[in-house]
């Protein structure tokens, strides 16, 4: 039996999925409620996949968790279940080594059928999510990397070169170089600039 863990901030959201998935024949070993939970729990018990919110208030987003939990040995797949769709999002979860990426208005069954995919090591990603990957993929706008979308978004929050350097765990000179390369990437000379048109293109929620 295919055994899950379920990280969500919102009790209401863990007690839904528990109840939609150990339906379906899965087994629910575990619920976290942030991502340093999840990661504190995977090294206590063994666990297929991890179903994975990214946003859960303080402390460490779901994209940083995936990143730990994928460190460990024998890791389990991590699948992400948000709300959340934008380039900056879906990118950051692919490149911490996410197996999936769906969101919370998908069907039950589609959901059920994704964890059992994700058990046997495939990769999943919603139609819309799949569909804005290719159109990137396509599209001749500007690519930013993952870091560079991390630390374009933290700037959209308000925070300076240093609070950033902090939070990233980078030096100031790094996170210069990576706004460099946003600013040319984008075609732009200030930081006000650079989230204006990552938010017009989609880059940014």
């Amino acid at each position: 039996m295919t055994r899950v863990m379920v990280t969500d901030d919102h009790p209401v959201v863990r007690a839904g999925l528990r109840a939609l998935l150990e339906a379906s024949g899965l087994e629910v070993v575990a619920e976290a409620s942030s991502g340093a939970e999840a990661v504190a729990l995977i090294s206590r018990m063994p666990v297929d996949v991890v179903l994975m919110d990214l946003q859960m208030g303080e402390g460490i987003d779901g994209v940083e968790a995936t990143r730990l939990v994928l460190d460990r040995p024998s890791p389990p797949a991590v699948l992400i279940l948000t709300t959340y769709d934008t380039d900056a999002d879906i990118l950051r979860a692919v490149e911490a080594g996410a197996a999936g990426y769906l969101l919370k208005d998908a069907p039950p069954e589609s959901l059920v059928d994704a964890v059992h995919r994700a058990a046997r090591g495939e990769t999943v990603l919603a139609p819309l999510v799949a569909q804005r990957l290719v159109t990137r993929m396509r599209s001749p706008a500007p690519s930013l990397s993952g870091r560079e979308l991390e630390v374009l978004s933290q700037v959209a929050e308000g925070a300076s070169n240093r609070q950033i350097a902090k939070r990233l765990v980078v030096s100031e000179a790094t996170v210069k170089s990576h706004l460099v390369h946003v600013f040319t990437k984008l075609g732009v000379d200030s930081r006000t600039a650079a989230v204006a048109a990552a938010r017009e293109s989609g880059l940014l929620r």
